[in-house]
């Protein structure tokens, strides 16, 4: 994402529109111009690629543009390391301890840092260059970090990321986000909640799969204090709606104004025909080893009951609820399965709100023994659920003899 300071954007009234990049000629060569720069950087020092940046940017008008490119393939498509024979801070400690027995350095230069490299060489046990021991005295300050790999992107690759940058940055002022999620397939949604439950957003959820979802967002300026990391975990968000079909988002926001200084409420619109282009991947991956491991062991049953992974979107008050798997049988029949493992007393108390609030007789909770349950003020046997315990893995077998009982 952007800093602010490489944020663009102008007003229509009170909506704010962020600029973007259209993919002509003279964008796409500007882009090029910035990728072309990073890869004869690579293996040189950040101050190197930083002093060449600003040879490309010269007396330009287009300087703003040109340092937000820069500074998202800076940060989102290249790998800075510190290249040091040892940690710089015990290697100075090394060089200034020797140097304070010896002749005063630089007379003596050349003598102490050979003296060293041969102490380094038996200690790494590989041979360490004089030269190796001054490049790596202070190679831990940042403009001393060497460009290692460079992930070339294509112009049009980076022109996206950059419209996709201004637009994140707006979120940083939001006091309030509503997004209506229009009725999609139940994978995007899950997407899309999945997101909002890893970003540890304040959520507040209404609606069904069948209708759509009215999603309610708290932005980071209607804390007690605006919340930076926050902000940053907001923009982080809309990636993953950019997956999602059939949506739109209206957003509060709180800015100063330029000429009174005094804070006003901006809005912004986003919907699905933005064309802004997402460089999230669609997740595949399980939650856990927990569902995997169990995923893994039922493909080797012999049983007509099929697995399905999250399919079911089932609402609560205030939020939704996915549980990990249904179990289906050719008959018709189904049950939901949702794996309750290793967490917080936090997380156990929502979770089995949850599952008391969704009134499904067919909803089966595989817990964990090692869970302390006494400890989240959870009584079990108040639950409306079928329950199978299980200790390190979830057993294919425990939960098939709750489902085939006639």
């Amino acid at each position: 994402m952007l800093k602010t300071d490489l944020l663009m954007y102008r007003f229509d009234g009170e909506t704010i529109i962020p600029k973007k990049l259209p993919l002509n000629k003279n964008n796409l060569f500007l882009a090029c111009e910035q990728i072309d720069c990073f890869q004869t950087c690579v293996g040189k020092t950040q101050a190197y690629l930083d002093n060449k940046l600003k040879e490309l940017e010269g007396d330009s008008p287009d300087y703003r543009l040109k340092r937000g490119l820069a500074h998202l393939l800076k940060n989102h498509f290249s790998t800075f390391e510190i290249v040091s024979p040892l940690m710089p801070s015990k290697l100075r400690e090394k060089v200034f301890s020797y140097s304070a027995n010896s002749l005063p350095i630089p007379d003596n230069k050349k003598s102490v840092l050979s003296a060293i490299a041969l102490n380094l060489t038996k200690e790494v046990q590989r041979e360490v260059l004089p030269q190796e021991i001054e490049q790596g005295l202070y190679a831990d300050l940042q403009e001393n970090r060497i460009l290692i790999t460079f992930e070339t992107p294509q112009p049009e690759t980076l022109i996206h990321r950059y419209n996709l940058s201004q637009v994140q940055g707006i979120f940083y002022r939001a006091s309030e986000i509503i997004i209506h999620a229009h009725r999609n397939q139940p994978g995007e949604y899950k997407q899309l909640f999945r997101y909002l439950k890893l970003f540890e957003l304040m959520v507040y959820v209404e609606g069904d799969a069948d209708t759509g979802f009215t999603i309610s967002i708290d932005g980071p300026t209607s804390l007690f204090k605006a919340n930076t990391r926050y902000g940053l975990a907001l923009a982080k968000m809309i990636p993953a709606l950019l997956h999602v079909r059939k949506w739109s988002l209206e957003a509060t926001l709180r800015m100063k104004d330029n000429y009174t200084n005094r804070i006003k409420e901006k809005r912004f619109h986003l919907d699905d025909s933005c064309d802004l282009v997402s460089h999230y991947g669609i997740n595949t991956t399980y939650d856990s080893l927990l569902e995997e491991s169990f995923a893994k062991r039922w493909e080797k049953m012999d049983t007509p009951w099929r697995l399905e992974r999250e399919v079911d979107l089932l609402p609560v008050p205030g939020s939704v609820m996915i549980p990990d798997f249904r179990i289906v049988h050719p008959d018709g029949r189904d049950f939901l399965l949702e794996i309750v493992g290793y967490w917080s007393p936090q997380y156990l108390q929502k979770k089995f709100y949850q599952t008391q609030k969704v009134e499904r007789d067919n909803l089966i909770l595989a817990i964990s023994e090692r869970l302390n349950l006494a400890k989240a003020g959870v009584n079990f046997k108040d639950l409306p659920n079928q329950i199978v315990w299980f200790k390190n893995k979830l057993s294919p077998k425990d939960v098939l003899s709750i489902i085939d009982r006639p």
